[in-house]
């Protein structure tokens, strides 16, 4: 009776916020005293699957169909359920993502489970089986008891610090039944964001509003991500006047992101903006308008014009 834990791959690659899911799933599992098995579908090597092994999955059940390799919350969700019947977990673990969130309520109906997602904390077994969750955009948090027999744990990005420990996992080919109902959707086709970092997986993220005042000035925002190995994101009239990509919208109505660094230049911080990245862990405010809203949110602050700040932050940080 393991933990499963569904993992996601990007290209092949485990992605960062699957492997705090690993461990954190791994975490679950030496509290109710049994082991952790990873459920992957997709193209992927051995190596790639083994090193869930070093995240704490003491197995991989690993779905090699050939239709698999594009992401599909119907067929995956199908996909984790017959992994979960076959190993008679209780327990099903993920990092809550756009994949996840189209996965889990079909997987809650097809296994009859308790579901809780945005989850922050292990989970408190002392008395029954209750979870910790973020909700309205970050201000607050829910407590929920899970009571039914199969429960499902969506994990928020940056919960928890993976550790790692020299380890691999044995690889299971596994062939579960699919159907043709399945696949009732199927991508057509997929565009990826731009960079090197991708978005909703960066730990550090730069980011800019209209202060930057028109798109031929983005060069120092994409100077100091890359001197930091950042992402970039911008605020939803930049999206709206097609200086940036709408990928790097982030916001109510764009990506929530919750990195370990925010640093916003030249945004004034209108609640769409801050329900989007309230999560981060640090906020850094650079603006010359010292009565900006966004420095109430903010860790730290910098009350000055982002064309002098930037500048000499970046070559502060390309020193170090």
């Amino acid at each position: 009776m393991s933990v499963l834990i569904f993992a996601e791959l990007d290209e092949g690659k485990l992605k960062k916020s699957s492997q705090e899911a690993i461990f954190y799933g791994a975490k679950v599992a030496e509290m109710m005293g049994t082991s952790a098995t990873a459920i992957i579908a997709g193209a992927a090597n051995d190596t790639e699957l083994a090193s869930t092994g070093r995240f704490g999955a003491t197995k991989v059940l690993h779905a090699t169909d050939a239709k698999l390799n594009e992401p599909n919350g119907m067929a995956y969700a199908t996909v984790v359920a017959a992994a979960a019947q076959q190993e008679g977990s209780k327990v099903i673990v993920l990092a809550k993502s756009s994949l996840a969130d189209a996965m889990t309520a079909r997987l809650a109906g097809k296994l009859k489970a308790g579901l809780a997602a945005n989850v922050v904390e292990l989970p408190n077994v002392s008395n029954g089986f209750v979870v910790k969750s973020s909700i309205y955009t970050g201000k607050a948090f829910a407590f929920n008891e899970l009571k039914a027999d199969v429960k499902i744990l969506a994990i928020k990005k940056n919960t928890i610090t993976p550790e790692e420990k020299d380890a691999a996992a044995p690889v299971e080919a596994f062939t579960p039944s699919l159907n043709e109902a399945d696949f009732a959707v199927s991508v057509k086709n997929t565009e990826k964001s731009s960079g090197d970092i991708l978005l909703p997986e960066a730990d550090f993220v730069v980011s800019a509003g209209r202060g930057l005042k028109g798109p031929e000035n983005w060069s120092i925002v994409e100077d100091l991500a890359k001197a930091l190995h950042a992402a970039t994101a911008c605020s939803k009239p930049v999206s709206d006047l097609d200086w940036r990509p709408h990928s790097e919208h982030v916001g109510q109505t764009g990506l929530k992101i919750s990195p370990n660094l925010y640093i916003a230049c030249g945004i004034s911080g209108a609640i769409q903006h801050l329900a989007g990245v309230n999560s981060s862990k640090v906020i850094v405010v650079i603006n010359k308008d010292a009565d900006a809203p966004f420095f109430k949110s903010a860790d730290y602050g910098i009350v000055g014009d982002v064309f002098d700040v930037l500048p000499r932050l970046t070559k502060a940080v390309q020193a170090l």
